[in-house]
């Protein structure tokens, strides 16, 4: 009877992981499509405009992913103010929020207009390449505003476990997003054609749509959200509150930079090379990445279901779920990697012709299928973690296993042991499997810590 039981409860609990996440996979997939919409639109301009547009999305990229991370400590802190019926701190919280994207964006606006370049001077771009990037990035720049509130709300909204109106948004901003593009970049409907810098003024469009969008779902879906009374008042910023948010969101921000400094400086690596060995990698990171969509959806699902369990002080359920939901993303990634140990051969052939470039991009996914479940681990207990807003100790793992296991191996192996592409990925995948250990040993740790 026991057993039955636990097998109820792992079937119940999968279920409400997945209904949660479910939403926030469809929104990834999105965001990936809208790049790709991007990309293969720019490149009907021209292939300096294609590559120049490359080098602008990875500076944005960044950049947004460093300022999102510190948005993120939102998921945990809305969750066990949920779980603990704390409703006029989550509208609190809220608004305080929206100020410190205001703050964000405002440091990344006056960054894209008036330092990018210098950047890109300074790491290398080939000279041609920087006026476009940086036209693409000064347009896009007019977003960052509405970007930053967007998430804001979104991060409340998952926090109270509502995460449908994401999907829809982020449907919507995709389809904005291409018309702007077709109109902007080519000159349709008597606009003018600008190019690549229509591009970055699409992107921006499709910004301020979504957080349109999200601002008028909070204010007409009244059942849902009425009870935070998120716009109930004006408030100045409030230094204790603040400091709350950065407290959690700052490592989780520093953590998110040093996993995707990782893969940045593994692909330039794999740049010096050569082109058949820079074009594998791209290959082989496009699935990997593809993939991986699925548990940092899931991620955030956890990090508010453990949260909420926290904030209702009921700790057997936070680390119940934790469990489960490391083992759904595990568990996936499982067979992530089986695919790929059976199709790895034609799954290149989907992404490129060239014989030699398939071949080696084969390798890496052979590669791959290494670290995929470390990978799908490593996530899910980043964000079982997380829920206790627990965020400084897994910034120190993180750092600690890519950059002081991983990128030393990837260098090593790669280009001194002259192993190149597999080596490369064999310290991704280093670094990888030490996270995932030391994670679910953080998790292991604080949740009967909390005891």
């Amino acid at each position: 009877m026991t057993a039955k039981i636990q097998r109820n409860e792992i079937i119940a609990e999968s279920r409400a992981l997945i209904a949660l996440g479910l939403p926030l996979i469809v929104n990834n997939v999105i965001t990936g499509l809208n790049t790709f919409i991007d990309f293969i639109m720019t490149g009907k301009i021209g292939a300096a405009d294609l590559a120049g547009v490359g080098v602008g999305n990875t500076i944005w990229a960044f950049v947004f992913l460093a300022g999102m991370g510190i948005l993120m400590a939102l998921n945990p802190i809305t969750a066990q103010l949920d779980g603990a019926g704390e409703d006029r701190q989550i509208g609190e919280t809220g608004r305080q929020s929206l100020w410190l994207g205001f703050f964000i964006a405002t440091g990344i606006f006056l960054f894209l207009r008036h330092g990018a370049d210098n950047v890109m001077r300074v790491i290398g771009i080939q000279a041609e390449l920087i006026p476009i990037a940086h036209g693409y990035l000064r347009a896009l720049s007019f977003g960052t505003f509405a970007i930053y509130a967007f998430l804001g709300l979104r991060y409340i909204s998952e926090g109270i476990g509502h995460t449908k109106p994401i999907m829809f948004i982020a449907l919507a901003g995709l389809c904005v997003n291409a018309l702007g593009n077709y109109v902007l970049m080519f000159g349709n409907f008597g606009a003018p054609a600008l190019g690549t810098v229509g591009c970055g003024y699409a992107t921006a469009i499709a910004m301020w749509c979504t957080f349109l969008g999200m601002l008028l779902y909070f204010v007409k879906t009244g059942k849902i959200y009425a009870r935070i009374n998120l716009f109930e008042r004006f408030e100045w910023p409030h230094p204790v509150r603040l400091r709350e948010i950065l407290g959690v969101g700052l490592p989780i921000s520093g953590s998110v930079s040093a996993e995707v400094g990782l893969f940045s400086a593994a692909g330039l690596i794999m740049g010096t090379l050569g082109a058949n060995e820079a074009a594998a990698h791209s290959v082989a990171i496009n699935y990997a990445s593809t993939m991986f969509m699925v548990p940092l959806a899931l991620h955030s699902a956890i990090m508010i279901r453990v949260g909420q369990a926290v904030g209702a002080e009921n700790l057997r359920r936070a680390r119940f779920t934790g469990w489960v939901g490391i083992a759904i993303c595990s568990i996936f990634m499982a067979f992530s990697a089986l695919v790929l140990l059976l199709f790895r051969g034609p799954i290149t052939t989907l992404y490129v012709d060239d014989e030699a470039v398939r071949i080696i991009a084969a390798q890496l996914l052979t590669m791959a299928v290494v670290f995929q479940i470390a990978d799908g681990m490593q996530v899910g207990a980043a964000g079982a973690v997380r829920g206790f807003k627990d965020t400084r100790v897994p910034f120190y793992i993180n750092v600690f296993s890519y950059w002081v296991i991983g990128f030393p191996v990837a260098w090593y192996f790669g280009t001194q042991l002259d192993w190149r592409g597999q080596g490369v990925w064999g310290g991704l995948a280093a670094g990888l499997t030490v996270s995932a250990a030391l994670l679910c040993w953080r998790f292991r740790s604080i949740s009967h810590a909390h005891r």
